[in-house]
């Protein structure tokens, strides 16, 4: 444990840790990319479909690797059956608001609800589990702080979208890092919560004509394509959220925080590149700013972690 007064982030960081941070936040800032082309399905579909092809594809790899045993080992620990399910919520919600706002066109306030969990993520990880920050950390805090209430304010409406999905998902973060499970199982238990009610909806969805799933187009059907794409978005579900879960478990909660900028810088540039959204002079100013800050924290963390212990002689 640090001694008063020492920042919590002045211990060594785990490489793994920051190297499933870094993956997992790019593969969700090219996502609108995916997503876009689902355009023609209705956000719950895609919704469901991910819950019930990444069930599949992480329950069975726990099968395999773990046998039967695996379910009531995970929820013999402490709290974890009621956490899991309280997590599995959060991350649905998150997903469905996500792709809804991506296909309406509102990719460039999906980034900005990106922007502001991370700094959701160091409160949270400075109020409730007891991580202390430098003053230069504390200074990059401040500065991405301004940044983000720039782009709210300067927006043009009161970016609920944005708002809604850095809290969803900053207390999906947060249940994560508090339940002792191992991320792959954690996960699997998630999936189990959400894989009834999401395949019960997928077969009315079909009974009743509203799905089209294994139709060709000309019968009202998406084509093979999109199933083709929809099975594949169970994995694309999947890695990024095991490796999400296992760099909360490894690293601290507030540099977590500040990484999750890199999802956002993707998907700003996603929306503005690719699909034509607007980002005038304004919100470059804020986009600047957090990158001043990311730039700031960066270089402390590389030059705290070139140093080396001190060891002074006991006694006098």
């Amino acid at each position: 444990m640090p001694h008063q007064g020492e920042s919590t982030l002045s211990t060594p960081i785990d490489r793994r840790g920051l190297v499933a941070a870094s993956a997992a936040f790019i593969l969700w800032g090219l996502m609108p990319l995916y997503w876009h082309l689902l355009k023609a399905v209705p956000s719950l579909q895609i919704i469901a479909h991910r819950i019930v092809w990444s069930t599949l594809l992480v329950v069975g790899w726990l099968l395999w690797r773990y046998g039967r045993g695996w379910l009531r080992e995970t929820l013999r620990q402490p709290r974890a059956i009621w956490m899991l399910a309280l997590s599995g919520m959060f991350i649905a919600f998150n997903w469905g608001l996500y792709i809804w706002a991506v296909n309406a066109g509102h990719v460039v306030e999906t980034s900005l609800g990106y922007f502001i969990n991370p700094l959701l993520n160091v409160v949270l990880g400075v109020a409730l589990l007891g991580e202390r920050l430098n003053r230069v950390q504390w200074v990059s805090i401040a500065i991405a702080t301004a940044g983000v209430l720039w782009l709210t304010f300067n927006y043009g409406s009161f970016p609920w979208i944005a708002l809604t999905l850095a809290f969803s998902f900053g207390t999906y973060g947060l249940i994560r890092k508090i339940v002792a499970v191992p991320p792959v199982r954690g996960l699997g238990v998630e999936s189990l919560y959400l894989v009834l009610p999401a395949l019960g909806f997928l077969l009315w969805s079909e009974i009743n004509g509203s799905g089209g799933f294994v139709a060709a187009s000309s019968s009202g059907g998406w084509g093979l394509g999109a199933d083709l794409l929809l099975i594949l978005g169970g994995a694309l579900t999947a890695i990024p959220l095991i490796a999400y879960a296992d760099a909360v478990r490894r690293i601290p909660f507030s540099m977590v925080g500040l990484m999750q900028y890199i999802a956002p810088t993707l998907q700003l540039l996603c929306g503005v590149l690719i699909f034509g959204e607007p980002f005038g002079s304004e919100r470059m100013f804020g986009f600047a700013l957090i990158w001043i800050a990311l730039a700031i924290f960066a270089t402390e963390g590389v030059i705290r972690s070139r140093r080396r212990p001190v060891i002074l002689p006991a006694g006098p």
